[in-house]
């Protein structure tokens, strides 16, 4: 079943075919029927590690009166998560594809940050040059100052992937698994000691029918704690090696969807290039 307002694509040409579960701001689930493990596999390597994001990359600590060391703020501010949808770095490049010496405006943003305590620094003091890039979240602290301390910086913001610095992976989390196949046999005597064994409520005991029946099966982690404790054995755990669940998770800089498509075009764009070369 597939959640109403939720999208059901086939590719042409293809037996594929892809069924979105869950889609909110930061997580995007879908099932992908018809493909094979090389394939999906790629997909999520290439979300992970080659779909650029902006990271701040340099940071020049004018004045830190704070306890906390220049490097582990400079570390602190390289991993703060920044607006990077298709919008907001629409006419941005990657550093290495800019013919400029060091830093211009096609290739990075500047950032200010000037605080005096007492109180808790917070990313939304950082200040951007760019209104359309900016921190995701105005709650995350950087740093405490007491009375009479100070932190002043610029810092420079740029386009990256996963694949040079952890702090451009657009992910937080970017896996598959295969799709769940629960067969519960004739024979099952409906002690419904597989139910209450099940950790994440797959299975439930219907009391019209008198029988055990699969309520949720992509939640199913295949532990097979059901299977442990049946003592018929009339339960079986299986899966499907053509059927994949897919789990993207961001950190709100870059919708899922938006990865997802900038990946496939990043794959497609290799498989381009392999033929050519052929």
């Amino acid at each position: 079943m597939v959640p109403e307002g939720l999208e059901v694509r086939e590719e042409e040409g293809s037996n594929m075919e892809i069924h979105v579960q869950k889609k909110n701001e930061i997580e995007l689930v879908f099932t992908i029927s018809g493909a094979d493990m090389s394939f999906v596999n790629a997909i999520r390597r290439v979300c992970m590690m080659e779909v650029p994001k902006m990271a701040i990359d340099d940071v020049h600590i004018i004045k830190n009166d704070s306890a906390m060391f220049d490097e582990v703020l400079a570390h602190r501010l390289g991993l703060l998560p920044l607006v990077s949808d298709s919008e907001s770095i629409d006419g941005m490049i990657l550093p290495e594809e800019c013919d400029c010496e060091e830093y211009c405006p096609k290739c990075s943003v500047s950032m200010v940050l000037k605080k005096e305590g007492p109180g808790v620094v917070y990313s939304k003091d950082l200040s951007s040059e760019d209104s359309r890039i900016k921190p995701v979240y105005d709650t995350i602290p950087l740093l405490k100052l007491k009375d009479d301390q100070e932190v002043e910086l610029e810092a420079t913001a740029q386009l990256g992937i996963g694949m040079e610095h952890a702090k451009w992976e657009p992910t937080t989390a970017c896996a598959y698994k295969f799709y769940p196949q629960i067969t519960i046999g004739e024979d099952c005597q409906s002690c419904q000691k597989c139910a209450e064994a099940c950790p994440r409520g797959v299975l439930e005991f219907d009391k019209k029918s008198e029988k055990i029946k699969v309520v949720d099966e992509l939640n199913c982690s295949m532990c097979k704690s059901c299977f442990r404790v049946c003592e018929s054995r009339t339960i079986d755990i299986g899966f499907d090696d053509t059927k994949f669940i897919f789990t993207i998770e961001t950190d709100g800089s870059t919708p899922p969807e938006e990865v997802l498509i900038k990946a496939c075009d990043v794959l497609s764009e290799k498989a381009d290039k392999i033929i050519d070369i052929l």
